[in-house]
């Protein structure tokens, strides 16, 4: 079987700081909001923008360091990566028992926290392409999608649990801890790791910053017509569905009454269907093949939003909600590691950090304008009526998926230069 097959010794220990660190975090799931709720009493207005901040601000702190990452060893930058979350996030236990803690503090750290999960996301997809065969990266996505499911299904009740225990500042540390551990998982990867060569750089020499790489990113997607239409579907479909979220909340948890345990458990429950949605991507795909894989399942996560709009009160809604929630993470399961070992396999082994630090850096900066903006139209319109134009919009994203399939880029890998 497929999911059984042994990808090595290197890509598990990839697979295990993915883990801890996705684990992590979602146990740490809205430490953030309910630490300046709670501890710092931040009203509604400063809770949106702490969110929005951190997405946007990061993803522009970012955008240098796509092109940095990309001439560089991967795994030593992601160690860094790893580091600097971890200092950032333990910053805030150690203010919050000093007594200094601010809600200052708490945005300089979502932004750093922004930039660096970018970072990583950019020299961990490279690290990828590097240690799995070609042919075994729908598989090692497949591994990566079931382990975010899993940790979505787990992480947050867990989290709620140690946060009404010990407080919302101690499931920071174990966020931060999480990356530690995911540094040292890293490190043990081990072998050695050519430094990366810029094309027309003599052997040796150390490659050079250039202006141009700042939009390299970009460039390399808007001109490449296997990911163009991607970018714009991937970004659009994440940045709509993210925006709706809060505005869901509030009409289930205000207009609704339906009880937090309650709205948990229609978050939960379905995220069930990501595992089922990850083990089904690869025989999929065997049978049906890539294309027609990604262009359905592409389709049809976008179907499902639209019905947020029509929950009622009680158990029916609740059912509803459920429902709903399910067939789109199902398809989404699918879809993502898919979706992922395509882009990989369009994207050259030289542009690899730089197009998933601009992919990545468009997304969260999509995802917090999106946010805001159907923030101020649930404002005027009701979060119900907001919910169903996202729907909407949702219904016709499927137009920007490719259409014609594109086979992987041939490239011509350049001589690793050694120190």
């Amino acid at each position: 079987m497929g999911a059984r097959r042994s990808l090595g010794r290197q890509f598990r220990w990839l697979w295990a700081a993915y883990a801890v660190s996705t684990f992590g975090t979602r146990l740490a799931f809205d430490a953030f909001p309910l630490i300046a709720i709670l501890v710092l009493h931040a009203g509604p207005t400063e809770v949106a923008a702490l969110a929005a901040a951190g997405l946007a601000v990061g993803a522009a702190v970012s955008v240098p360091l796509g092109p940095w990452v990309e001439f560089r060893r991967k795994r030593p930058v992601m160690v860094a990566m790893d580091l600097v979350r971890f200092a950032a996030l333990m910053s805030i236990p150690a203010a919050f028992v000093l007594g200094r803690l601010s809600f200052v503090q708490l945005l300089v750290v979502s932004v750093v926290v922004a930039a660096a999960d970018i970072t990583f996301t950019a020299a961990s997809g490279a690290c990828l392409k590097a240690l799995v065969r070609p042919q075994d990266l729908l598989v090692a996505n497949g591994r990566f999608e079931a382990t975010t499911w899993t940790a979505t299904v787990l992480g947050p009740p867990l989290g709620g649990a140690a946060i009404g225990l010990f407080g919302p500042v101690m499931t920071v540390v174990t966020d931060a801890v999480s990356y530690l551990l995911s540094a040292v998982g890293i490190r043990a990867i081990g072998g050695r790791e050519p430094r990366p060569a810029r094309t027309g750089t003599p052997p040796g020499a150390p490659p050079r910053f250039r202006a141009g790489d700042l939009l390299d990113g970009w460039r390399n997607i808007l001109t490449n017509p296997a990911l163009r239409p991607l970018f714009f579907n991937t970004v659009l479909v994440n940045s709509l569905i993210m925006a709706s979220s809060p505005l869901l909340a509030v009409l289930m948890l205000g207009d609704l009454g339906f009880a937090p345990w309650q709205y948990g458990l229609a978050f939960a429950v379905p995220c069930l269907g990501g595992l089922i949605g990850s083990r089904l991507a690869r025989p999929l795909v065997a049978r049906f093949g890539q294309h027609k894989v990604m262009l359905t399942t592409g389709a049809l996560r976008a179907c499902w939003s639209l019905g947020l709009a029509f929950v009622r009160p009680g158990v029916a809604g609740l059912v509803l909600v459920m429902a709903v929630e399910f067939g789109l993470i199902t398809c989404a399961g699918v879809f993502n590691p898919v979706f992922a070992t395509y882009r990989l396999e369009q994207t050259g082994a030289d542009r690899v950090a730089r197009t998933l630090s601009a992919w990545s850096a468009t997304g969260k900066a999509t995802t917090a304008a999106m946010t805001g903006l159907w923030g101020l139209l649930a404002g005027i319109a009701g979060p119900r009526t907001a919910i169903a134009i996202a729907g909407l919009l949702l219904l016709a994203t499927p137009l920007l998926l490719p259409r014609h399939a594109h086979a992987p880029q041939h490239e011509r890998e350049p001589a690793p230069s050694h120190p």
